[in-house]
């Protein structure tokens, strides 16, 4: 009897100890969940009513009791366990942390996506139409958007099962997402982070800004997908960021037109005439932004122009050792740079390497005026240098550093930003200028791909423009991981993976054999 006694006492306890268990998880929300804590109350007062009821004798001798001091202690041990389980998935519920190990952050939103999400100052509501409502890797990435952003929120929706919605939206396809952002809307049917971010940023800016590419020189046309040197995937990259772009035609007007924000000059072959550059310089003056991508041995006509504005384009070819294994070193004129400006916003956020084929010097003039403020953007590795003999190079395809040549790290691209009302020039504000020495480093080959050539590239149309938010790292798919070796690097591999290593265990074996014998 007494053992039976003892039995509900303990079992009393437990009931009400895992109401407040249930309690605390659940905060009784549902009716089963209140169900549930009714009954467990419920019956632990009534255990404990029946062990009571024999006396307080018994209690007191219950709670002496060996067997109640170790139940006790381990009901409390389980409740603290549980209680440390609970709190752990609250944390985790409420501070989200990912970890991305892939060395292009694949998973993880990009620094682009991540600003113009923390610039949002409206509502952003996401709809993802997916067939039976089930896409776990787009939910994933919408859950990223919503997590990255202040008033943001998704919904998965299967259009078989909600017709009306997918009629009032006008969705054709599965895996359409419709983005609302404040009383604006759009649809994207293939639902990558690019896309996304893309159509985020054309539904959050309130009017386009015009980019002008000059034609007319020669120049490589913005329309051109056929071939290599078209810039035609440039002008896409640039309007999915909002911009629109619009082809002038220089030599056949007096000025640049005034709905012209962002002028682009790349690699006008022939030379400019004398009313076009006083046109350049009069937009300059006005506060326009220019961007020129020079090459080597063209546009002459243009140097005189940029070293005026702070930045001295040289003459010269930039010239790198390229390290192939086994071989050695070889000419390169495609140099891979590495460093760049931290300071500046263009390449801040810039940590891997871009590529600049057929390349030339930019860099700030010695002493420019006091008003502007030029900066190195891009520098090549220090093995590089700045070959002067231009003839011999193209003539023979053979550079030799010689005395008269700069040595590298050489500055490849660089940007002036230009105070007018200091300058006491025509306007006021300020204008920006960037010349990058590539052609090619733009073009449709080299613009999309491993390397972070179209994030310069945009990045300085962006800071031209004064669009800060838009200034980063866009979104990037998986890429192999690759390294780099310089010259002595190369060599130390070559003789340690074809001569020490390979030698030592023959060597090794020859001497267990010997051994043997």
């Amino acid at each position: 009897m007494r053992s039976s006694r003892g039995f509900f006492g303990v079992t009393g306890i437990t009931l009400l100890l895992f109401a407040l268990v249930l309690a605390a998880f659940t905060g009784g929300a549902g009716n089963v969940d209140r169900l549930a804590i009714f009954l467990h109350v419920v019956g632990g007062i009534v255990c404990l009513g029946v062990y009571l009821s024999s006396g307080i004798e018994n209690l007191r001798d219950f709670l002496s009791k060996r067997s109640t001091k170790y139940g006790t202690s381990t009901v409390l041990a389980s409740v603290f366990f549980v209680g440390i389980i609970a709190a752990l998935n609250f944390l985790s519920t409420r501070y989200n942390t990912r970890w991305d190990l892939t060395e292009s952050g694949a998973f993880s939103l990009s620094a682009q996506t991540t600003n113009v999400l923390r610039n949002l100052d409206d509502e952003l509501s996401m709809e993802a139409f997916v067939e039976r409502g089930v896409n776990p890797q787009l939910e994933d990435l919408l859950r990223r958007y919503a997590d990255g952003a202040s008033d943001a929120g998704y919904r998965m929706i299967d259009p078989d099962r909600s017709p009306e919605l997918a009629e009032r939206y006008s969705i054709r396809s599965y895996n359409t997402v419709r983005i609302a952002y404040g009383d604006q809307s759009t649809t994207v049917d293939q639902p990558s982070e690019e896309n996304l971010t893309n159509a985020l940023i054309k539904l959050s800016r309130d009017a386009a800004v015009t980019v002008c590419n000059v034609t007319g020189h020669g120049e490589p046309s913005f329309d051109d997908v056929e071939t290599v040197n078209g810039y035609a995937l440039a002008k896409q990259a640039i309007e999915n960021e909002n911009y629109t772009v619009e082809a002038v035609l220089l030599p056949s007007l007096k000025d640049v037109p005034e709905s012209c924000s962002i002028l682009i000059l790349n690699g006008p072959v022939r030379p400019m005439l004398e009313h076009e550059l006083e046109a350049l310089d009069r937009f300059i003056r006005r506060g326009g932004g220019l961007l020129a991508l020079v090459a080597p041995r063209q546009s002459a006509d243009l140097v005189e122009l940029f070293e005026y504005w702070g930045i001295a384009i040289g003459q010269d070819v930039v010239v790198d050792q390229v390290v192939r294994l086994f071989q050695g070193p070889s000419l390169g004129l495609e140099p891979l740079v590495e460093q760049y400006a931290p300071e500046h916003e263009i390449t801040s956020e810039l940590r891997d390497r871009s590529l600049f084929p057929m390349v030339r010097s930019v860099s700030p003039v010695d002493d420019p005026r006091d008003g502007m403020t030029v900066t190195e953007l891009a520098l090549t590795s220090p093995s590089s240098w700045a070959e002067s003999n231009l003839e011999a190079l193209f003539a023979s395809a053979a550079a030799t550093l010689e005395a008269d040549d700069v040595r590298g790290p050489i500055s490849v691209a660089a940007a002036s930003q230009i105070d007018l009302t200091q300058l006491n020039k025509p306007g006021e504000g300020e204008a920006r200028i960037v010349v990058i020495g590539s052609v090619e480093f733009a073009d449709n080959q080299n613009i999309e791909g491993t390397f972070y050539n179209r994030d310069l590239f945009l990045n300085s149309v962006g800071w031209l423009a004064g669009q800060g938010d838009l200034l980063s790292i866009r979104p990037r798919g998986l890429r192999a991981s690759r390294a780099s070796f310089t010259s002595e690097e190369g060599t130390l591999i070559f003789y340690l993976s074809v001569l020490v290593i390979p030698e030592l265990l023959l060597l090794l074996g020859l001497f267990v054999w010997w051994r043997r014998k």
